[in-house]
């Protein structure tokens, strides 16, 4: 999958979580139906004019319909779906969702006969899938996931249980970035996108890690963390996380100490 998303980006999931509730005001429905007429290069143009936030959303109107049509067929959370092409698109404004309306960022992969785009990656000029619409990426998507061996254990999930399907598809080796499943389950909740699943709300914290001691009052930063994930793990919001250690932006050192009381 693809996973070269701009440094910018990524940094605004992992620091959105815990902020105000998101509106899908009149403003943001009258924005989305104007860029659905658009071509893919105008639509992510018009896209790259918005400020982050309101980016989101209007990604999120305008193809919630979709995702939740991909669902009924194949049994994939909208919010999933949602979710992942929030992400891997970079909502709407990527590079290669703009040039090939490729907006799960899935390469060509053995056996795809349809047209390809090159773009760098993992490695440089890596083969990707292309289509004409971004109906045919959705579609596309959700055969993807429904008709591979390594996804057939999400199918055995509640529809509704996203944080489990955010972490299965992690595990069956979608992405590569280790704080996959965590990235989307962060998206799910700012953006309420749980909604399009037909749930009430938000799927409640399982309490299965040991709650920590007077005497454990301090984590060691691991590779590879965030504070997105160490936040969840000690059932903290980022913001506080960061105002305990007085940290002005979301970088983190392996090896470093952070306060948790």
């Amino acid at each position: 999958m693809a996973r070269t998303l701009t440094l910018v980006f990524t940094a605004f999931i992992l620091v959105s979580c815990g902020s105000k509730k998101v509106v899908y005001n009149g403003t943001v429905k009258r924005t989305a139906k104007k860029i659905e007429k658009k071509s893919p290069k105008q639509s992510a143009k018009k896209l790259a004019d918005l400020d982050a936030h309101t980016r989101m959303k209007v990604y999120v109107l305008q193809y919630a319909p979709l995702a939740q049509k991909e669902m009924k067929k194949f049994g994939i959370p909208a919010s999933i779906t949602l979710a992942q092409g929030l992400l891997e698109s970079q909502a709407g404004v990527g590079e290669l969702a703009a040039k090939s309306n490729n907006h799960f960022g899935i390469k060509c992969h053995k056996g795809w006969r349809g047209p390809k785009v090159y773009h760098d990656d993992d490695a440089k000029g890596e083969c990707f899938r292309k289509y004409k619409k971004v109906d045919q990426s959705y579609r596309d998507h959700s055969e993807f996931l429904r008709y591979r061996d390594r996804y057939s254990k999400l199918f055995k999930m509640n529809k509704k249980d996203y944080v489990s399907w955010a972490h299965g598809l992690k595990k069956a080796g979608y992405a590569t970035d280790p704080q996959y499943g965590y990235k989307l389950v962060s998206l799910i909740e700012r953006y309420e996108l749980w909604q399009f699943d037909g749930s009430n709300g938000p799927v409640k914290k399982k309490t299965t890690k040991k709650k920590q001691s007077k005497k454990e009052q301090f984590y060691t930063v691991q590779q590879g963390d965030t504070l997105y994930a160490i936040a969840k793990q000690f059932d903290m919001s980022v913001q506080e996380l960061m105002d305990i250690n007085k940290l002005r932006s979301t970088d983190l050192a392996v090896g470093q100490q952070l306060k948790l009381k």
